[in-house]
């Protein structure tokens, strides 16, 4: 069963004019690349915290209109869907609450947000797989950055002050010998859309984008081009994998049925498999949803969108140096502490 949920706080999420084709897009990853700090987390009491199932049965899943989704989409229309009760939001602090109360077993969430609930729910939450990597990109119109080090004495308009897309790009700034306090200027802004506008009225040449901003800006902004991918310059400098997004799940939810959970990602990693090779399929799924309004859109950002499925030691390895750079960089940002090797899904 999916339910499409749409509330008043989704108009403000993030969406970006489609000129082409005249839709908008919206996601995830891009509410944890432009906008604010990880939702607050409230602890909920201890009796509202069992995670009672739905009266069929089924899992219940939410997820956040973007990346994520269309990693779940084919799943979603799969022969087994009637096994899972997937639930779509604007905004990960919807997604919070009902997590915490037990009122969700798993969800899609940024990654730092998966920490925070880790210890403000002591440990009730665990992170299944990573199921977005990086999703940001410097695009520029010209041709003088072809590498980190080109952005010396550059302007760079950007989003996510104070939050993870800042604290990535002074890591990979600093880490390439660029002071990013005194060698370049880093010009903020609450949205993609506003640091959008900069490049199509010419007022700025070079901007720090997530997907699918990037695809409709290149759409749309004449002489545009991706001039650095950030997953690759987090990868020279961290040697890990840049990661954006992942899948949670209550521990009490998984103990309940560990098979049906083990099933659920067995038809997740099957359904991210669909979605990074058979696009036409997944992009018309992703309109049929309204996870993306356009299927031309989706299809266009699928490959550029960095949808995996990463568990195990690959995982653990990529979000505890992900955690180590956030949380040099301020603490909150991760909940105040590091999660122990218990937030880890062992399968």
């Amino acid at each position: 069963m999916f339910k499409k949920l749409m509330s008043a706080v989704a108009a403000a999420a993030l969406c970006v004019s489609l000129a082409a084709c005249g839709a908008t897009a919206t996601s995830e990853a891009a509410a944890e690349a432009t906008a604010t700090p990880a939702p607050a987390v409230t602890e909920a009491p201890a009796e509202e915290t069992a995670s009672a199932e739905t009266a069929d049965g089924a899992l219940r899943v939410a997820g956040l209109k973007g990346p994520t989704t269309m990693g779940l989409v084919n799943l979603m229309a799969g022969e087994d869907a009637a096994d899972y009760d997937f639930e779509m939001y604007g905004k990960a602090d919807e997604i919070v609450p009902q997590l915490v109360k037990g009122e969700l077993d798993a969800a899609a969430v940024p990654a730092n947000l998966a920490a925070t609930l880790y210890q403000k729910t002591n440990g009730a939450i665990e992170v299944a797989c990573i199921n977005t990597l990086g999703v940001l990109y410097v695009v520029e119109n010209g041709e003088t950055v072809n590498s980190v080090e080109d952005l010396k004495g550059k302007t760079i308009v950007t989003t996510g002050k104070g939050t993870t897309p800042e604290y990535v790009l002074r890591y990979i700034l600093t880490e390439n010998g660029v002071d990013p306090d005194n060698e370049v200027t880093l010009d903020f802004y609450s949205e993609a859309t506003e640091a959008l506008a900069q490049l199509q009225a010419g007022t700025s040449t070079i901007a720090m984008l997530p997907q699918p901003f990037v695809t409709s800006a290149l759409a749309q902004v004449e002489g545009l081009r991706v001039a650095l991918d950030m997953n690759e310059e987090w990868e020279k400098v961290a040697g890990s994998k840049l990661v954006t997004g992942v899948l949670v799940a209550r521990k009490d939810a998984v103990e309940a049925d560990p098979a049906r959970f083990a099933a659920f990602m067995d038809g997740y990693k099957a359904s991210v498999e669909a979605a990074n090779t058979d696009l036409e399929n997944t992009a018309a799924l992703c309109e049929q949803y309204g996870i993306v309004a356009k299927a031309a859109l989706a299809q266009k950002a699928l490959p550029n969108c960095n949808i995996v499925f990463e568990t195990g030691d690959e995982m653990k390895t990529d979000l505890e140096t992900y955690f180590n750079v956030l949380y040099a960089a301020d603490p909150t940002s991760v909940g105040g502490q590091l999660p122990a090797d218990d937030f880890y899904y062992a399968g």
